[in-house]
């Protein structure tokens, strides 16, 4: 009986130093030469073994295997949540697994658009509770970003670069700035930077003009189209009459627009201005910079919305004012290229 109890205890033994190892390493067990902040971004369709080698990758843990038997476990395997985390300090496996699990990242994701304002940036920013709106229009106006930036005498519209960005709630309305410019300053400014040769505009004046080609049209194909339009009439000497110009330039539009306003005298109402605005009327995407730098072949002078999110083109007066009567019949025939539908 005694042996047998010896051996009962020697198997308890056994059995439990085992299970102790494993409960410490997931529990308590804390890599000692990682190095911090530390972030992993879990992707969508992510295996448990996939999650495991990019924890093990920036040390937030020290035994992957463990890790992964204590996970399946618990249960936890299909659990794990996508999303970016960061961990400002070492943690428990224990505590990376639950946040993993309850999809606590710190980073929250945000998708700007293309062809938006950096007001309606602040406005979105504001929404997701990501920024202050009006903190983060005092930044985008301030000399010294803008002197940092290079962009003290061009303002922050155009240059902050439409795309998705993860950033926590207590990220500073200037760091995100210095983020999106960065963006851009990576990837749209080396296009700038190389125009064709034909290309007489700034970089300033590309940008310019892309941003109101992106407001123009969401077609891809129509973009150097459009282009071409004001391309020729820049050439030409004629106003562009472009109606987001406009609307650019009021304080307040309401979504009418109106004959009072193509009167208005700012310097965004190119009705009255045979020129580009001063600059950009919101952030263009590439599209739109690569059809403001390569315009097509093409002589067209005018163009008017089919209603359908398209565009007709034409080359004479003649052949616009026939196809405004077609698709815009309501609107006074006169020598201007009729207003595409504003896209807000």
């Amino acid at each position: 009986m005694k042996k047998l109890r010896l051996l009962l205890l020697a198997t308890l033994v056994c059995t439990a130093v085992p299970a102790g190892i494993l409960v410490y390493y997931v529990l308590f067990a804390v890599p000692i030469d990682g190095v911090y902040p530390a972030q992993i971004r879990v992707e969508q369709g992510d295996s448990l073994a996939a999650v495991v080698r990019k924890l093990r990758d920036q040390k937030l843990i020290s035994n992957g295997f463990l890790f992964s038997l204590w996970a399946r476990l618990s249960g936890a395997e299909k659990k794990i949540h996508q999303g970016l985390y960061q961990f400002e300090s070492s943690a428990a496996p224990r505590e990376i697994l639950d946040r993993l699990v309850s999809g606590r990242g710190t980073f929250q994701t945000v998708t700007i658009p293309e062809g938006l304002t950096v007001k309606e940036i602040a406005t979105l920013l504001d929404q997701m509770q990501i920024a202050d709106k009006e903190n983060f229009l005092a930044e985008a106006a301030d000399p010294s970003l803008l002197t940092t930036l290079g962009l003290h005498e061009k303002g922050l519209e155009g240059y902050l670069f439409p795309s998705t960005y993860h950033f926590t709630p207590s990220t500073p309305e200037k760091d995100i700035i210095l983020t999106m410019a960065e963006q851009f300053r990576k990837i749209s400014l080396p296009l700038l930077n190389h125009p064709d040769g034909a290309n007489s505009l700034t970089s300033h004046e590309v940008l310019t003009l892309a941003s109101i080609i992106e407001k123009e049209t969401g077609i891809d194909a129509e973009r150097p189209l459009v282009s071409a339009v004001f391309h020729n009439r820049l050439k030409r000497q004629m106003p562009l009459q472009s109606d987001p110009t406009v609307i650019y330039g009021m304080k307040d539009f309401t979504g009418n627009l109106t004959r009072k306003h193509l009167n208005d005298p700012t310097p965004y109402n190119t009705y009255r201005i045979a020129a580009l605005p001063p600059g950009p009327i919101c952030n263009p995407s590439l599209a739109s910079i690569r059809a403001a730098l390569q315009p097509a072949l093409v002589p067209y002078l005018y163009f008017v919305s089919k209603n359908d999110g398209t565009h007709l083109f034409s080359e004479t007066i003649e052949e616009h004012n026939r196809a405004v009567k077609a698709f815009q019949p309501v609107r006074e025939l006169s020598s201007r290229r009729a207003k595409s539908p504003a896209r807000h």
